[in-house]
């Protein structure tokens, strides 16, 4: 006759992988410490560099305006709906090798979200919406 195996490994098997299940579910949910350390990075990244006009907003007809103008685009174009932001923000690199400049709008029907407008020299390069808090 074959003697059977007991049963007790088994049952310490599956119990260590539904511990290591929720624990990693947990960890996933609970603890997006990567997340915070993003948003930190953000939020330092997007202050404002220099106020040039404290009294500027975008209203919803210039912000719709504003994005239906195509990337690489003169920034006169731009120029021309909008004259001078509300602040500038710190330069940075989206293409290796090359600064680009940001502007912040604040939108006048909600001044706690910005539209920024990013330029590679003198050519509009995209937008942004950035949310202060």
């Amino acid at each position: 006759m074959r003697r059977q195996r007991p049963q007790q490994p088994r049952r310490r098997k599956t119990v260590y992988w539904l511990t290591a299940g929720w624990g990693l579910a947990l960890a996933s949910f609970g603890l997006d410490i990567g997340q915070w350390f993003h948003a930190e990075a953000a939020s330092q990244r997007d202050l404002c560099q220099e106020v040039t006009q404290s009294t500027a907003v975008l209203s919803r007809e210039q912000l719709a305006q504003l994005l239906a103008i195509p990337e690489r685009s003169e920034k006169k174009t731009i120029r021309e709906i909008v004259e001078t932001p509300y602040c500038t923000l710190p330069q940075f690199e989206v293409r290796a090798g090359v600064p680009a400049v940001r502007e912040a709008y604040p939108l006048a029907f909600d001044p706690d979200t910005w539209l920024v407008v990013l330029y590679e020299g003198e050519e509009y390069a995209g937008y942004g919406f950035s949310v202060q808090n």
